[in-house]
């Protein structure tokens, strides 16, 4: 069973990599994406059309400054080439690797 923080690491690597297959298979498929901007995207299908759209868009990198966890949580602190910055939520259930919550 991976930890929460484990699985932040598995989520960055893979948003790094633009890999929306790899992202969305760590998400429940009932999971909520909170991001500050927008609306809250329910279910794995419209996570995976969020994060294709997105990657389509623009080319987005995160570099993990800080991930801390607690119990079913991980926190990441991020910030990008820009230097924009940014912290992500992640609610781990039952030890798998479902985030059920990220806010951006």
């Amino acid at each position: 069973m991976l930890r929460p923080k484990e699985v932040v690491c598995k989520w960055v690597d893979a948003f790094n990599n633009h890999d929306v297959e790899a992202i969305t298979s760590l998400y429940h498929k009932n999971a909520t994406n909170h991001q500050v901007t927008n609306e809250p995207v329910v279910g794995i299908e419209a996570i995976h059309a969020m994060f294709t759209e997105e990657f389509a868009i623009a080319d987005m990198t995160a570099i993990v400054e800080n991930i801390f966890e607690d119990g079913q949580w991980a926190i990441l602190e991020w910030k990008d080439p820009l230097g924009l910055r940014g912290c992500g939520f992640f609610h781990v259930v039952n030890g798998n690797s479902v985030p059920e919550r990220l806010l951006g």
